[in-house]
This record gives C-alpha cells, sequence and structure tokens, in this order.
C-alpha cells in the first residue's frame, strides 16, 4: 500500500492529511485558538468524588473539570513532594477497588488528558502516564512490556520483546511501535533514553508546580503526525508552507533521519488539498448521503449517542437478481463504510444498517469483508456479528470530536433538527394562534408579521377563513410579509382606527 502524507497551512489552522492509494484515508484539523489536550499532562486537584458514578471530577485548568474514572485510576501513582511515584495500586487482574478508596477531595494528582472534552462534557483523565516516542510508549507507572498487534511476525515480537526487557529500567513499561519493526537495539535503546529524560524532566516540574496546572502539552498536529504516521510505506511528504517544512526537517532529522529524504516543499500554483483531492473529500465527508460507484448510497446520521449508517440500493438496479444486487451493494458499501468511519473520525456506538440478506453465506462474506476492511483503521474497534436483519453493532475508540464536530456548528435556522415546519404547518399556526388571542389584544386591527411564503399561503389558501375570523372577531386582520423573518417566525399585534 503506497501513503502519501499532506500538510497544509492556512494562517492558525494545519491541516494533515494520509491519502493511501491515492485515496483520503484520514485528515486531522488543529486550529491554534481551538488546539485539543489529548496527551498533554496536568498536576490537577480533585474537586469531587461521586461512588455513584465511581468517578471523581478534577480541576485541571480547563473551562470545565475533567473526568477521572475507577478504571483510569486504578494504579494511582500518589505525587510526592519529591516528584516521585508512589507504588502502584493493585494489579490490573484483581477487583477494581472503590473510587473513594482511590481518590479524596482536595488530592494534588498527575494526570493526562485522554479524551477532549466533546459536547458537554468533560476531558477524560487518567493517571495512567504515556509517553509517544518514534519507536516505543513509556508508561512510567506500569511494569509491563506490550507489542504492537500489528507486528504479527511472531519471531519479531519475541525479539523486540527481548531487546525492550533487556535495556528498559526496573518497573517501567513500554509499549513497542508498529514503526520499530525490524529496528536495532541501538534505535530503541536512543528512542528510550529520550523518553526516560523527558518523563524525568515532567516528574521535577510537577514537583514544584502547584495544582491545577499545565505540566506538559504534547506535540501539535503537525509533529504528532510525522511521529505516529511517516513509517517505510509512506512514499513522500509535502509540506505547503516553508517555516513548518523547516521545522518538520529538524524534526526528522533528529527522530527519524532515514526518512529526510521523503520530505518535499510543495510549491504547485494550486492549493496542496486541491491538487490531491482532499478538498472535494473534506466537502463529501460533510455531507448526510454518501453515494457509492455503483448508484447505491449511504445514509449517515450522527447523534450525541450513536451513529447510525443505513445502506441504500439508490440507482443501483444490478444484472442478475435481487439477492445479487443486495450483496454486492452491501459489499461495495463496506470499504465506503470504513473509508467515512476513518475520515470522520467516527466513534463511539455504530449500527451499520445493511439492506437485508436472505443467505446467510452472503451475510457472513459482508461481515468478514468489514473484518478486513477495519484492519486498515489505526483506532480500537469491537464489531459484533451480523444479524438476521443485516444490521451490525460497533464500536469504535474516540479520542478527539469527529470532523463534523470540528468543522460545523449547529445551524441556527432550524436549531439542529434538520428541518423546518412547512410555510402550511406554520399557517395554521398562526389561524390558531389569532383565535387564542384575539380576544385578549386591545385595538381595531390584528396586524400578522410572518415570512412571505407564509404570507402566500394564507393569501391562496385561507382568504374566506380570514373573512370568517375578522366577522368572529369584529376585526380586521392584515398579514404583513416579512422578508428577513425565519420561515417558522411570526408575531402578532394591535392597530388602533385613528
Amino acid at each position: 500500500m503506497s501513503k502519501l502524507l499532506l500538510i497544509a497551512s492556512d494562517g492558525s489552522e494545519r491541516r494533515v492529511a494520509l491519502v493511501e492509494n491515492g485515496a483520503l484515508a484520514e485528515v486531522f484539523i488543529e486550529r491554534e485558538q481551538e488546539r485539543g489536550n489529548v496527551g498533554s499532562i496536568y498536576k490537577g486537584r480533585v474537586a469531587r468524588v461521586l461512588p455513584g458514578m465511581q468517578a471523581a471530577f478534577v480541576e485541571i485548568g480547563l473551562s470545565r473539570a475533567a473526568f477521572l474514572y475507577a478504571a483510569d485510576a486504578r494504579r494511582l501513582p500518589e505525587l510526592r513532594e519529591d516528584g516521585e511515584n508512589g507504588d502502584p495500586a493493585e494489579d490490573a487482574s484483581r477487583e477494581l477497588p472503590p473510587i473513594q478508596s482511590l481518590v479524596h477531595e482536595r488530592q494534588e494528582l498527575l494526570v493526562q488528558v485522554s479524551k477532549d472534552p466533546i459536547g458537554t462534557k468533560g476531558a477524560r483523565i487518567t493517571t495512567n502516564i504515556s509517553l509517544p516516542g518514534r519507536h516505543l510508549v513509556l508508561m512510567p507507572t506500569v511494569d509491563h512490556i506490550g507489542i504492537s498487534r500489528r507486528i504479527l511476525d511472531e519471531g519479531e515480537r519475541e525479539r523486540l520483546r527481548k531487546i525492550v526487557e533487556s535495556i528498559r529500567p526496573p518497573s517501567c513499561g513500554f509499549i513497542v511501535r508498529t514503526v520499530a519493526e525490524g529496528q536495532s537495539e541501538a534505535e530503541l535503546k536512543a528512542d528510550m533514553e529520550f523518553l526516560l529524560r523527558q518523563w524525568e524532566e515532567i516528574s521535577q516540574n510537577a514537583s514544584s508546580a502547584s495544582a491545577p496546572s499545565l505540566i506538559y502539552r504534547d506535540l501539535d498536529v503537525t509533529l504528532r503526525a510525522v511521529r505516529d504516521m511517516l513509517s517505510d510505506d509512506c512514499e513522500q511528504l509535502l509540506i505547503d508552507n516553508p517555516s513548518e517544512f523547516a521545522r518538520v526537517k529538524d524534526f526528522v532529522s533528529t527522530f527519524a533521519p532515514s526518512h529526510s529524504r521523503s520530505l518535499e516543499l510543495y510549491q504547485g500554483s494550486e492549493p496542496l488539498f486541491d491538487a490531491y483531492g482532499v478538498e472535494v473529500e473534506l466537502d463529501r465527508a460533510l455531507t448526510r448521503k454518501v453515494w457509492l460507484r455503483s448508484g447505491g448510497y449511504l445514509v449517515i446520521d450522527q447523534t450525541e449517542a450513536l451513529t447510525s449508517i443505513d445502506v441504500n440500493t439508490g440507482r443501483f438496479v444490478g444484472y442478475r437478481n435481487l439477492e445479487d444486487t443486495i450483496s454486492k451493494t452491501n459489499l461495495e458499501a463496506v470499504k465506503e463504510v470504513v473509508d467515512q468511519l476513518r475520515i470522520r473520525n467516527i466513534g463511539g456506538l455504530i449500527i451499520i444498517d445493511f439492506i437485508d440478506m436472505e443467505r446467510e453465506a452472503d451475510r457472513q462474506k459482508v461481515w468478514r469483508t468489514l473484518q478486513q476492511a477495519l484492519q486498515a483503521d489505526r483506532a480500537r474497534t469491537n464489531v459484533l456479528e451480523i444479524s438476521e436483519l443485516g444490521l451490525v453493532e460497533m464500536t469504535r475508540k474516540r479520542v478527539r470530536p469527529s470532523l463534523n464536530q470540528q468543522l460545523t456548528d449547529q445551524c441556527p435556522y432550524c436549531e439542529g433538527r434538520g428541518y423546518l415546519k412547512s410555510a402550511a404547518t406554520v399557517s395554521y399556526d398562526v389561524l390558531r394562534e389569532i383565535r387564542r388571542q384575539a380576544h385578549e389584544l386591545p385595538g381595531d386591527a390584528i396586524i400578522v408579521a410572518v415570512h412571505p411564503d407564509v404570507a402566500d399561503r394564507l393569501a391562496e389558501d385561507e382568504p374566506d377563513y380570514l373573512a370568517f375570523l375578522e366577522q368572529r372577531l369584529g376585526k380586521e386582520i392584515v398579514v404583513d410579509a416579512q422578508a428577513d423573518f425565519h420561515i417558522e417566525q411570526f408575531e402578532i399585534h394591535v392597530k388602533f382606527k385613528q
């Protein structure tokens, strides 16, 4: 698989796109004034312990208190005056202790943000600190060695495990990242020494800092993408901003010198994302309906609780029979569903409603294809088998806001509903409101200010009823079209004869 990494800068906004085999696979957007906090380390103070939720609110200096679950505090390191961490709590295999036995109000903790605030929810934090490097991830509070599940060769996994075990300090954990595959002991040791120095500096800063305060901020989106996604199968890294290019070049020369040749400053007249078709895909990723090449389509609806994806045959009529048409549409939809999950960064609970398939063999083929397609996704997923109704329930790890949450605001016109009352419906609302208020209003005439479409409806469809109301109420009714009104907006007031 050929990969291309694109980094575009406009003002204080940085955008990173990962292109796989010519198609957009992932996109990361960061604006300096809205920069996320995932990976950042804070010295916080427990504000409130909630036994009923097995969680605690922790003040870390953000606008909303962060949320610490008991499961994220089970290896709670008690911060001492010298900045050293105490013994870890019970082993992960044992029963989880209650939150009130792990933390108490006013207690100071060293915590790391694991999820940015989303919607009305504050940031999620953990006391299990992790520091990502180029080849390794340091876990200073956990005595464990893990190997990336994407490294499949058992011999290589064992080689890497032995190297890390032989060079790591006692009671200090590490995860070996995918890019470490085939790397020498010297490369791994250099990465480990850098991470240990970084942790020592963080510990020293934490010991002298007051709570709440920021102790360490993770890399910005540009350097984070280079650290995490610049690999041997990445053929080129294009950057359209000279200052960003210089910054990335210095970073790569230090942490991944073998990839220096893949860096290139893009100087084309066309914007970088336009030149590689990324801008079109970003616009497509904000639409509700996504067309498939066959003529079928997906309908993607995101709510706070879950995301539903509905697969439809659309214009595709097939070639042989109905079952083959349905199977072909569902199989084509699988790839697009996974692509959209990655591009839109959709997380949480996801329900995929495939077109009903009568043949069990077809259902199994679609499910296996979905499992295979998800292997390219770096986010952790859990997928249940497809049901007889064609439904797939799955979860995808959510760390940061989705693309939709990042790039859009709620429509002030429909207030997020996605629909509006029709002009006919509003016209009848107006008639009912006139009847409610008429006897309480003074004056000789009733002025009804409405949107022009509603005014037309009243004039064309209800002139007789308006005349009936005028006779019944003994007052003239004047419809006043207001071009600047919301279609659902109307106002009723009175007029006195001179």
